[in-house]
């Protein structure tokens, strides 16, 4: 499959299949519409007619033609005036899954731009109209044993019209689809085939490839470093743990110093606190998702080459169950010197997070964004599709919130209601890691903020929206790699 940049127009081109976006406003046609309209005899129209089309957004249609188009199809915008970036991804994701639907070869892709609005130049519709296509047809079958089946797909060239001359766009879309491919198919494949060795190989294919700078921590260094919460967890395993340090440096002096950690889990059993029948044990693959979106982006970001410094960490782990594991009532010492009471082993990424949260601040960063699959209550809270923001720094939380808007991925903030750390108070230590239930995904981001002092700091609480169990927009079931595209925003616009 490969993209062509076209100066043709939805009037001139021709080929196999033909997708116009059409929002509630175009109808009734008016202008180019109606030309095309004309062109395809009326079929334009009675497709409409026909389909009851009224352009609401998700909705499609598509019908035979001839004069030059075989197969003419509809995807709605919605409403005009709501039309953004995710709008037209989304949109380019529908017509792609159209023209693959009716077996066809070549798409010509037609899609707005208005002209004084940057959000929506044509650039920019470049650029999300390649990254739904790509990531909708993006298909992850390597444990599929059916060759035939694997990559299977008749679409080959996608014309996006209207769009000559955007090379950058291209670019920076392939890069940005490289990296949430990356975090997909890292969330999706089973924890006996990615580790926390295969964390951090990922990590040195990505140092190697791109230029950037790597280090992997072992258990020892760890150990001198005081890290005992994160290796409290990680004790139990026969895979030992990694602490990933990869480090992005634009050429010119760094216009910001940043600092992404993602959660590392590469499976949780839930420890000796054994996640029982019904809990999502088997999905506890998925619990390296932040990991996954913080090797994602620096994937895209080693490519796109933005003016900050970003430093990304993980400390890869697994939690297990064994003669060596942690015990409810252990106390844990963190590297900052804070004593933890285990009251509960299957609270244990906010334990890993806690020494990285500690090593990032030392780094002297300007701020902290850190993204774990950390808590249930999240997904009670906010359900599936949203994940939960959480700071005491306006102007960063703000920052993100706008970098998610313009990425498509949806975020809320949520309080970090100081007093709800009494119940994190413990008797013989510091804190314990778990608090009462209600209000659990604020108090996991309480105990989070004992390990960052001075640094402007984000947790992402993504629980969520990293996987899917359906087809929607431009996620296909599985790994969705949330995160990806706010995380590259963000630093893009720093």
């Amino acid at each position: 499959m490969k993209f062509e940049l076209s100066d043709q127009t939805c009037l001139t081109w021709s080929g196999d299949c033909l997708v116009v976006g059409l929002s509630e406003a175009a109808i009734p046609l008016s202008g180019s519409l109606a030309e095309l309209n004309d062109r395809v005899s009326g079929l334009l129209q009675e497709l409409i007619d026909e389909a009851e089309f009224t352009g609401k957004a998700g909705t499609k249609a598509v019908i035979r033609v001839g004069n030059g188009v075989r197969k003419l199809g509809l995807v709605g915008l919605g409403a005009a005036d709501s039309l953004n970036a995710d709008t037209l991804r989304r949109a380019a994701a529908a017509a792609a899954r159209l023209a693959k639907q009716e077996k066809c070869t070549s798409l010509g892709l037609s899609l707005p731009v208005v002209d004084n609005d940057p959000a929506l130049s044509t650039q920019a519709v470049t650029q999300a109209a390649i990254e739904g296509v790509t990531l909708a047809l993006h298909q992850d079958d390597r444990f599929k044993s059916d060759e035939a089946d694997k990559g299977k797909t008749t679409l080959e060239t996608i014309h996006l019209l209207e769009s000559q001359g955007q090379d950058t766009s291209l670019e920076a879309a392939q890069a940005i689809c490289d990296g949430v491919i990356l975090a997909r198919e890292l969330v999706s494949a089973p924890a006996n085939v990615v580790t926390p060795e295969t964390l951090a190989q990922t990590a040195q294919e990505i140092a190697t490839a791109h230029g950037l700078e790597l280090e992997i921590l072992e258990r020892e260094q760890c150990e001198a470093l005081g890290m005992g919460a994160y290796l409290g967890v990680a004790q139990a395993s026969d895979l030992p743990p990694k602490f990933i340090h990869l480090t992005y440096k634009p050429a010119a002096t760094p216009s910001h110093k940043l600092a992404i950690i993602g959660k590392g889990l590469t499976f949780d059993s839930g420890g000796l606190n054994i996640k029982g029948a019904g809990s999502g044990i088997e999905m506890m693959k998925m619990d390296m998702g932040g990991a996954a979106a913080t090797l994602g982006a620096a994937k895209a970001i080693a490519q796109l080459k933005p003016s900050a410094e970003v430093h990304f960490i993980s400390a890869a782990a697994e939690n297990m169950i064994s003669g060596k594991a942690m015990r409810p009532g252990d106390i844990l010492t963190a590297s900052n010197g804070k004593t933890i009471e285990v009251n509960n082993t299957d609270a244990e990424g906010r334990l890993t997070l806690a020494d990285a949260l500690v090593f990032a601040e030392k780094l002297e960063v300007d701020a902290i964004v850190d993204l774990a699959t950390l808590t249930g209550a999240c997904i009670v809270a906010l359900g599936d599709d949203i994940a939960g923001l959480f700071s005491d720094h306006d102007d960063l939380a703000t920052a993100i919130a706008q970098a998610a808007e313009t990425a498509g991925e949806k975020f809320w903030r949520l309080p970090m209601e100081e007093k709800y750390f009494e119940g994190l108070k413990s008797i013989v230590a510091d804190m314990k890691n778990t608090g009462p239930r209600p209000g659990g995904s604020i108090t996991a981001a309480l105990f989070l903020k004992q390990f960052v002092e001075h640094t402007p700091w984000v947790h992402l609480d993504v629980a969520g929206p990293v996987w899917t169990e359906k087809e929607s927009g431009y996620n296909n079931p599985g790994g969705t790699g949330f995160g990806v595209r706010t995380l590259v925003q963000w630093v893009s616009a720093m």
